[in-house]
């Protein structure tokens, strides 16, 4: 029997590798789903010093999942324009590791630090068209707001907002 270790990494600036790694996989596997461009972190944009500042954002929580001893997903929660919402950002699981749960755990703990630092709404960009995504979102209780966020970077496409009300945790005795 095959058994299938998830692990999630909180990722600091010097663990800028890993986040460059599966960034630039993302934005080749997926670029439609992203407003970046693999050109945007590509060649003279693809320093260290980017990646660092990328990962020591304030405000920002960055994850990476683990499988199998290999980093297959990321994600990252930073503080949104409202002051009790933070936002999803840079979500993306590697194709091998889709349908293994490793979307939910992502979201998962993007949720906890979201809970931890006083947020009382999650809400996410999921490009037009992307079901996947939206089916992931909506099984972890985001919904549609209506809104729509940036043009995607075919000058066609919009964003879609989702939202999930967060819950605070409860008090201890």
């Amino acid at each position: 029997m095959l058994v299938n270790v998830l692990e999630i990494h909180e990722l600091q600036p010097d663990d800028w590798r890993i986040w460059r790694r599966l960034r630039l996989d993302a934005l080749a596997e997926a670029p439609y789903a992203f407003a970046a461009r693999l050109a945007d972190w590509q060649g003279a944009n693809d320093v260290e010093e980017k990646w660092r500042n990328r990962l020591g954002m304030p405000g920002s929580f960055n994850v990476a999942a683990v499988l199998d001893s290999q980093p297959v997903a990321m994600a990252s929660g930073v503080s949104a324009t409202d002051d009790s919402a933070i936002e999803v950002i840079s979500m993306w699981v590697a194709p091998a590791a889709r349908g293994r749960g490793v979307g939910d755990a992502l979201v998962h703990e993007v949720e906890l630090w979201g809970r931890d630092v006083g947020a009382y709404t999650l809400r996410l960009r999921v490009a037009e068209g992307n079901r996947a995504a939206s089916e992931l979102y909506q099984r972890n209780g985001f919904r549609h707001t209506g809104e729509f966020g940036d043009v995607m970077p075919d000058g066609i496409s919009r964003e879609r907002v989702m939202a999930k009300r967060l819950q605070p945790f409860a008090a201890s005795n």
